[in-house]
């Protein structure tokens, strides 16, 4: 089978960063969902660094549920989900990242982080033209974020060492799946440095 034509995207003027799912309910290996994200959460802390310095935009998203009628097809496919309760210790940002005041914690009910929410309204508000996206898990969230983000115009940017899976065929596959089709995933230091060469 031939090999598809894909070409490389780049950030443009005004990047901003959505950081997906890094709460103790997939960080922390004791919640049902969770899993040593270690290095994960250390490449987040990175970007968001550069992000702060440059004064883009930063965004994270958290799944909450308030109610058992909500997201009921999701969390009838994958009932560990239901763990993350509002009063459940699994939903807020894991404090690792410490969100700053005007960073926007982005609550949702299902994989992306557009369906659902007022992210997409959010963006163009702050003028975002590009996407960094980031987090936890690579074949889910974030994949269903990254795909949202590109069916909503922006060329999205994936750092390869700033998103984690707990299953590593299931990250190997999709990172492969979104570099070809999707979004450019590149190394998180390649990222770093265009974040860093774009003049504001």
């Amino acid at each position: 089978m031939a090999t598809l034509d894909s070409t490389d995207l780049s950030l443009g003027k005004k990047p901003a960063i959505i950081v997906v799912d890094i709460t103790p309910g997939f960080t922390n290996p004791e919640c049902s969902l969770g899993s040593n994200a270690d290095s994960v959460v250390e490449a987040n802390i990175a970007l968001l660094k550069v992000f702060r310095e440059r004064n883009f935009p930063i965004f994270y998203t958290t799944v909450v549920y308030r109610d058992a009628s909500e997201a009921r097809v999701f969390r009838e496919k994958i009932p560990c989900v239901s763990d993350l309760a509002v009063d459940s210790p699994w939903v807020d940002i894991d404090p690792r990242l410490e969100p700053q005041p005007g960073e926007v914690v982005v609550e949702k009910l299902w994989p992306s982080a557009f369906f659902g929410t007022a992210l997409a309204q959010q963006l163009r508000a702050v003028g975002a033209d590009s996407l960094v996206v980031t987090g936890l898990s690579t074949s889910g969230c974030v994949r269903a974020t990254v795909l949202d983000g590109m069916q909503h115009e922006y060329p999205v940017i994936v750092p390869r060492e700033a998103v984690g899976d707990r299953d590593a065929e299931a990250h190997a596959s999709n990172l492969r799946d979104m570099q070809l089709k999707i979004a450019s995933v590149k190394p998180l230091a390649e990222v770093i440095d265009e974040l860093n060469g774009i003049e504001v």
